[in-house]
């Protein structure tokens, strides 16, 4: 169960600042359907090579301060 909800309107910066900290993310890796935040946690966790309380932590920090462009 994701411990996190992220809506369509918040997931654009989510996922800018998850650019910014990793580079190698694309456009393609990051696609994502609110709703399915159990589905991003796992390809996040393979893509970035953490945990999954690392990704919850980091997407979780990213929703706090979504007006802020770092993570």
């Amino acid at each position: 169960m994701a411990q996190i909800s992220i809506s369509n309107k918040d997931w654009p910066r989510v996922k800018i600042k998850l650019q910014r900290k990793y580079n190698h993310l694309t456009d393609d890796e990051l696609q994502y359907t609110e709703g399915q935040e159990e589905n991003l946690i796992i390809k996040l966790t393979e893509l970035v090579n953490r945990d999954r309380n690392y990704v919850v932590f980091t997407l979780k920090k990213a929703l706090v301060n979504i007006d802020n462009n770092r993570l």
